[in-house]
């Protein structure tokens, strides 16, 4: 494990992700004035990142995490990891019409009512701009991002102890 005095943390966006929040909270927790980049995907923030003073933000749930570990073996490996609650989870709209179709990351997506056609969305807080613009009629998403763009709430699932990883160059 190299030093863990990183300045930039990529991760997966848009504003109002859990990944987002955990990067700030890894920030926070070791003193460390930095920035967070995001990205429409975790593969993206690694393709993206230059390997100096850069890491990338990773969690447990993220759909292809194994990928992010075994294909990135030689630029990669985990150099710290913490445990901390996401935001809340809910299933949110922007009006009050049936639900037929839930926007969604693939990670929260068991949360989808039943009977309900899942859309799938690169992100939680990208399930609510998906839903905003008329690509769904609810999201699964955070209350950050809900609250963000207005939504109403219909389920608060609650916030998710979620082990995130922070990945960079060996």
């Amino acid at each position: 494990m190299g030093n863990l005095d990183y300045k930039t943390v990529r991760t997966l966006g848009p504003e109002g992700s859990n990944l987002e929040a955990a990067a700030h909270e890894w920030f926070r927790r070791n003193g460390i004035a930095g920035t967070v980049v995001l990205h429409p995907s975790v593969e993206d923030a690694i393709e993206k990142t230059d390997g100096k003073d850069e890491a990338i933000m990773a969690c447990a749930a993220y759909p292809k995490f194994h990928d992010i570990v075994f294909r990135n073996l030689s630029t990669l490996e985990i150099v710290d990891s913490f445990i901390m609650p996401t935001h809340n989870m809910v299933l949110a709209a922007v009006g009050s019409s049936a639900i037929s179709t839930c926007a969604s990351h693939r990670a929260p997506s068991s949360l989808l009512p039943e009977g309900v056609r899942w859309i799938e969305s690169a992100s939680n807080s990208q399930a609510a701009l998906d839903c905003l613009s008329g690509s769904a009629d609810a999201c699964i998403t955070t209350d950050v991002s809900a609250r963000r763009h207005g939504m109403s709430v219909i389920r608060d699932f609650g916030p998710v102890p979620m082990a995130f990883t922070l990945h960079a160059a060996p």
